[in-house]
């Protein structure tokens, strides 16, 4: 079984792509920052490996995904507002028992200093495998997408996937990646 660990700002998306790689509501979402107030895991099942990629893993494993609460307020370098520092270590110790890790950045605030920093400490101290990712690219013009590309791959040294969870532009790469770093596992 591979956990799969999805962080992030409030209201980055954390929950949407839950329910889009479960295919059904299963993370409660709303505009409200603050809606996921802890740690909710739902067995993935087996992934469903899209035909047009080639299965790395022989047969597809069984995933279980991680939605957290937002671990810092997006607009400003404080802690969520839903958590408590009982809660934030627990939260902590769920993501650092992931396998893989998904951080996404909201394309419309841009890369978060206190996530930043909380990326490092992952790929460096944990050394976890961390897939980026920019959601909500639908709500910003393409030349602010390819700045947060140089951004995030200039400061976070890593590639990161465009996505939008309305036109599910980048949801095919996201799974590819997945499935590419759940064969290191």
């Amino acid at each position: 079984m591979i956990k799969v660990a999805i962080i992030g700002a409030e209201n980055v998306g954390k929950s949407t792509l839950i329910n889009a790689l479960i295919g059904g509501k299963v993370s409660e979402v709303e505009d409200l920052p603050g809606t996921t107030k802890g740690i909710i895991r739902r067995r993935f099942g087996k992934l469903k490996i899209p035909k047009g990629i080639k299965n790395p893993l022989g047969g597809a494993d069984e995933f279980v995904l991680i939605d957290t609460a937002g671990l810092f307020d997006p607009r400003i370098e404080v802690r969520g507002k839903v958590l408590s520092e009982e809660r934030f270590r627990e939260l902590i110790s769920e993501i650092a028992s992931a396998d893989i890790i998904i951080h996404m950045i909201d394309a419309t605030v841009g890369l978060h200093r206190g996530m930043e920093k909380f990326h490092h400490i992952l790929k460096m101290r944990y050394e976890k495998p961390i897939i980026v990712v920019i959601n909500k690219i639908d709500l910003v013009p393409r030349d602010r997408v390819e700045e947060l590309r140089k951004i995030v791959k200039k400061r976070l040294k890593q590639e990161p996937i465009a996505l939008s969870l309305v036109t599910y532009e980048g949801f095919t790469e996201l799974l590819e990646r997945i499935v590419h770093m759940a064969q290191y596992v």
